[in-house]
């Protein structure tokens, strides 16, 4: 059977990509690293919602963590793979850089773009061995695109996470693995809560925050058969905000 792993997939993009996968009937690994509570009610959700899922608790920054977890996993599915990840775990710290403490830039760092390398190094070769169609899908952001003033880290990170993408894509084309990435602009989650929405909003030209439904559809795109032709692409949706 073919599993999907999301990563950070207890709240936010990565709980709406997590529904809108099982609705079409992927089972769904639904990995975190703390918040327990809201890792076992997006399963719920799942199982509600008539889907199917797990729990797998790692830090995507540590890599014997994600070693170990993986491993496990593997050896109590001998039968089944994992051919959809999508790399969405990660954190923001705001700051001037000036003013950043060091440990938050490496955490902003380890946790996008260290995460993504050790989780997908991991999977990668059942992926390619299958030959059946793996599917990656990084979740970048705008800041990685433009940059943006007080996320110097983040944006690094992002940026960098396109690099790769774009890099590992070439890479695995002939295998018939795709990896694409996907640029949310402003979203209403709980890491854009603390943001003077109200402001921020009359940058964008739809004259609004995007929906965490919105995003997940177009993860699930492209993570679907329709896009087997679409890879190493760089997908923003931000209404507008820039283009």
């Amino acid at each position: 059977m073919k599993y999907a792993l999301v990563t950070g997939g207890s709240r936010g993009l990565g709980r709406a990509v997590c529904l809108k996968l099982a609705s079409r009937g992927i089972p769904v690994i639904i990995n975190y690293v703390s918040n327990a509570a809201a890792a076992e009610q997006t399963l719920a959700d799942v199982c509600a919602a008539g889907g199917s899922g797990e729990l797998l608790r790692f830090d995507v920054g540590c890599e014997d963590e994600v070693e170990q977890a993986l491993a496990a996993w593997q050896d109590s599915h001998p039968d089944d793979y994992i051919a959809y990840l999508v790399n969405n775990a990660g954190i923001r710290r705001d700051n001037l850089m000036f003013m950043m403490p060091t440990e938050d830039w490496h955490a902003v760092i380890n946790a996008s773009l260290n995460g993504f390398y050790y989780v997908t190094k991991r999977l990668l070769p059942k992926m390619m061995q299958r030959r059946h169609g793996g599917r990656i899908v990084n979740m970048a952001s705008l800041s990685g695109i433009k940059g943006m003033a007080g996320q110097a880290n983040y944006s690094a990170a992002k940026a960098a996470l396109i690099g790769a993408t774009k890099a590992l894509a070439q890479e695995c084309a002939a295998r018939a693995v795709t990896v694409n990435a996907v640029a949310p602009g402003f979203i209403e989650t709980d890491m854009t809560a603390e943001l003077p929405v109200d402001e921020l909003r009359k940058l964008v030209p739809m004259n609004r925050f995007g929906r965490p439904e919105e995003v997940a559809a177009l993860v699930d795109f492209l993570l679907s058969d329709e896009a087997a032709y679409i890879t190493g692409e760089v997908v923003s949706i931000n209404g507008g905000l820039y283009t």
